[in-house]
């Protein structure tokens, strides 16, 4: 279990001038900000829960992950995390998570990877067999036979993610932090990350805090959303209870023979085309099963498309309610 409460941090951020004569000037006057990453943020994740911990950039997510990772030490507040503190007790603390950073790695870039995995294995002394057993199984749900005996400098950025997220797993980590791991990968890698996410998930019951911007990586991994902006927990709720929150205006297309002119109360035609309209429907004033009921009764639907609220309505939707 993660229980985060009241956790701030604040870094100490150079500014200058552009032009040589205020970077001279700087060598030896130097002008400092205070910028506040976190402010007050608080939350709790139960055992075996998948997590998505959105914002826009800067909005204090990696901050977050390096706390809880036992990266950073944050100026106040407290995180337990299977009742230890990160940063205190990081050397058992490590032990029980797995990290992947989206833009970081932590293979050896120039050895092949399962020279990596093997120091992965020394520095974590994961037994013989329990590596084995682990590096067999990862290989095979992320179709790594392939690539383990190439340096991973010559891996494509696809391949290279499949083996950072095998790397963190090799010590049967309880608790897996990912940063952007889906980051620059092709529909086909996405896929595959996604598919073993949930599956490490099911079967070995490991907690999962995903970050990131890609909304098919939200809509596919988690049920539950934790929105943070400028450094504040500002929502955190469940992602089918926000997605009822923004259908109150749905859209259907349909396909239609006769004249379509005028629609009733509740009702708005955004596009018309000839034998095909995109019709607004305004659910506060009119059910969506009424709305094709009333079109029915002026034309002849041939088809019909309800189109459903996607993550990426919410995420917009929520960015525009908070104003972030």
């Amino acid at each position: 279990m993660i229980k985060v409460k009241g956790l701030t941090k604040t870094f100490k951020v150079s500014k200058r001038n552009n032009g040589l004569k205020e970077a001279m000037k700087s060598l030896f006057s130097r002008k400092y900000e205070l910028v506040s990453a976190l402010k007050n943020v608080s939350f709790t994740i139960n055992e075996g829960e998948t997590v998505g911990y959105i914002g826009p950039n800067g909005a204090g997510k990696s901050t977050t992950i390096k706390i809880m990772s036992g990266i950073l030490n944050p100026d106040s507040g407290q995180c337990i995390i299977n009742g230890r503190n990160p940063w205190k007790d990081r050397i058992n603390h490590v032990k029980d998570i797995g990290v992947v950073f989206g833009q970081r790695s932590q293979l050896w870039w120039d050895v092949p990877v399962i020279d990596s995995f093997e120091l992965i294995k020394d520095i974590y002394k994961v037994p013989e067999n329990q590596y084995k057993r682990n590096i067999n199984e990862l290989i095979e749900l992320l179709n790594l036979c392939e690539i383990i005996k190439t340096p991973t400098r010559q891996l494509s950025l696809g391949q290279r993610m499949r083996c950072e997220i095998a790397a963190s797993l090799i010590h049967n980590p309880k608790i897996l932090f990912l940063d952007e791991p889906t980051i620059g990968l092709d529909a086909i890698s996405k896929i595959a990350v996604r598919d073993f996410i949930k599956s490490i998930n099911k079967e070995r019951k490991t907690t999962v805090i995903l970050t990131t911007h890609d909304t098919q990586d939200i809509e596919a991994l988690t049920k539950r959303i934790i929105l943070i902006g400028k450094g504040q927990v500002l929502l955190d709720g469940q992602l089918d209870d926000l997605k009822d929150r923004f259908t109150k205006e749905r859209t259907i297309t349909i396909s239609y023979f006769g004249n379509l002119k005028n629609v009733c109360y509740g009702l708005k035609i955004l596009k018309k085309y000839s034998g095909r309209a995109v019709i607004q429907i305004d659910t506060s004033k009119i059910s969506v099963s009424k709305s094709i009921g009333f079109l029915s009764s002026i034309v002849e639907i041939s088809d019909v498309e309800v189109n459903k609220t996607t993550v990426e309505d919410v995420v917009v939707g929520l960015y525009k309610e908070y104003k972030i």
